[in-house]
C-alpha cells in the first residue's frame, strides 16, 4: 500500500517571512538564550503596592501576574520611541529571572533547581492608560502590552543558591529615581516559581520580571534610562521621539 506524504516530513512554507526568535545575548557565551514567554509579578514591594494606592497583605493575597508578547522584547542600549496615545509613560525596574528547565506543580524548595540566570529588565507602561483600565475593571493590555515596552539586559548564567539580596538602582538623565534591594520582594523568587508554576508548566526561556520598588515615574523624548542591580549587571535605554 503506497504510504501518503507525512505532512511532518514536507517542508514548511510560509507566505512571508516569519519573524526572527526573540533572544538575548548569555554574558560569557557566543550563544543566545532564544525567548519563551514574558511573566511580569505586579506589586511585590510593599513601598511600590502603597504607591499605586493598593496596599498587599501577604498573609491574605497571593502573588498576581500579567503578560507581555516576546514581540515587545528589546536588548539593553536600544532606543524606543515614545509610544503613541500616551502622555504618562512609566519606568519600572525589575529583576528579570530566566528559567532553564521545565516545571510544573514545583516546591518552593525546588524551585532553584530551574533557574538559569538573572537580568535587569525594565517594564515599561503606558500608566495612564494601565490606571483607566484598572479603574474600570479592564484588561491591562494597552497600557502594559506596548510595543518595545519589555527591556531586558545580558543574561548572567547563576546556578547555585537564589540571589535574594542585592541593590537595585534607576536614574533618568543622571537622577536618582529608584532605589531599593532585592530582599524587600514580598514575595522571593522561589515562592513566585512555586506558585506560577501552579498555573503554567514553565519552559526553558520562560522570563518572569520579579517586581519593581517604588519610585516608579514618567520619561519623555530625549531620556537616558540607566539602572543597575548588584550582582547581577546593567541596563541602559533611551527614550527617542514620539512614535
Amino acid at each position: 500500500m503506497p504510504m501518503n506524504p507525512s505532512k511532518s516530513t514536507m517542508p514548511t512554507t510560509y507566505l512571508r517571512a516569519p519573524p526572527p526568535v526573540a533572544s538575548l545575548p548569555v554574558r560569557g557565551s557566543e550563544k543566545r538564550l532564544p525567548v519563551n514567554r514574558l511573566f511580569f509579578v505586579g506589586r511585590n514591594y510593599h513601598a511600590h503596592a502603597v504607591e499605586m494606592g493598593r496596599p498587599v497583605d501577604k498573609s491574605a493575597e497571593r502573588p498576581f501576574y500579567f503578560t507581555k508578547s516576546p514581540s515587545t522584547l528589546v536588548e539593553s542600549g536600544a532606543t524606543v520611541a515614545y509610544p503613541p496615545e500616551t502622555e504618562n509613560y512609566h519606568f519600572e525596574m525589575e529583576l528579570v529571572v530566566a528559567i532553564g528547565k521545565p516545571g510544573f506543580r514545583v516546591q518552593p524548595s525546588d524551585a532553584p533547581a530551574l533557574i538559569y540566570g538573572y537580568a535587569c529588565g525594565l517594564d515599561m507602561t503606558r500608566r495612564d492608560l494601565q490606571l483607566a483600565a484598572r479603574d474600570k475593571g479592564r484588561p491591562w493590555d494597552l497600557g502594559k502590552d506596548v510595543e518595545a515596552s519589555s527591556v531586558v539586559s545580558e543574561i548572567v548564567p547563576h546556578p547555585g543558591p537564589v540571589i535574594s539580596r542585592g541593590e537595585l538602582a534607576l536614574t533618568v538623565g543622571g537622577q536618582p529615581r529608584q532605589k531599593s534591594d532585592i530582599d524587600k520582594l514580598i514575595w522571593s523568587v522561589p515562592e513566585l516559581i512555586a506558585d506560577l508554576s501552579l498555573f503554567y508548566h514553565l519552559q526553558p526561556g520562560d522570563l518572569i520580571f520579579a517586581g519593581t520598588p517604588e519610585g516608579v515615574g514618567a520619561v519623555q523624548p530625549g531620556d537616558r534610562i540607566d539602572g543597575r542591580i548588584e550582582g547581577v549587571g546593567e541596563i541602559v535605554l533611551h527614550v527617542g521621539a514620539a512614535a
